[in-house]
């Protein structure tokens, strides 16, 4: 008799704490638990690329990805994509490369979801590509992508 009472004690006091749970002022979805509301801060990621090279490598095209899920949930203001070269070879050359992969990046931004979203495409070429010592400077061979954000308005 005595672990029958003690079994609809436990039982009582599990009761209580499932319907306390049950009033809790949780969310009650698991949508609104894993869903984060949107930070909305503005980034940037620099897109790499080979030498002599404006081919989008699988490796950028999964960057490009993640920041479109980034900036989910955003208003997007503008994108800026500033293209860049080492300073290996002709500085005209080297314009003509950063341009290009200023391009590619752009229309690679465009499939990833960027569809209408005001561009600001530059090329800096080798423009900074030397130090002041005329060392060459590493990591040039990218495109620098700068994403402006802001939380959308609600009506």
């Amino acid at each position: 008799m005595t672990s029958f009472k003690l079994t609809v004690a436990a039982a009582t006091v599990l009761g209580m704490l499932v319907a306390g749970c049950a009033t809790a002022p949780w969310p009650r979805s698991r949508a609104a638990i894993e869903t984060p509301s949107a930070s909305c801060d503005d980034f940037s990621v620099s897109i790499y690329f080979e030498r002599d090279s404006a081919a989008v490598t699988k490796e950028a095209r999964s960057v490009l990805t993640g920041a479109g899920a980034m900036a989910k949930g955003c208003q997007v203001n503008s994108v800026r994509v500033v293209g860049l070269a080492d300073a290996v070879g002709a500085p005209g050359a080297n314009q003509t490369l950063s341009e290009q992969r200023a391009k590619a990046v752009t229309a690679a931004l465009d499939r990833a979801g960027f569809k209408a979203v005001e561009f600001d495409v530059a090329a800096a070429g080798d423009s900074g590509a030397t130090t002041r010592d005329g060392e060459a400077r590493p990591l040039r061979r990218r495109a620098d992508v700068r994403f402006d954000l802001a939380t959308p308005t609600r009506r």
